[in-house]
């Protein structure tokens, strides 16, 4: 699954690396890109879209 998703807490890199870190916690094999300044994460992950908000959440970031 490729999905875009805004995520307007996202205010640098290390955010971003924030973020992949918390996807990648649950599909280990999902690809992460960003742009802190757009704040638009793309990811390509096996796991839902549910699944990714949520790791995101539990990271400390909010989902648009």
């Amino acid at each position: 699954m490729s999905i875009e998703l805004k995520v307007p807490s996202i205010a640098c890199s290390g955010c971003l690396d924030t973020v992949t870190k918390a996807i990648q916690s649950v599909d280990p094999t999902a690809t992460v890109t960003g742009d802190a300044t757009t704040k638009i994460v793309s990811v390509q992950a096996q796991i839902s879209e549910d699944e990714i908000k949520a790791a995101i959440a539990a990271a400390g970031h909010t989902v648009a």
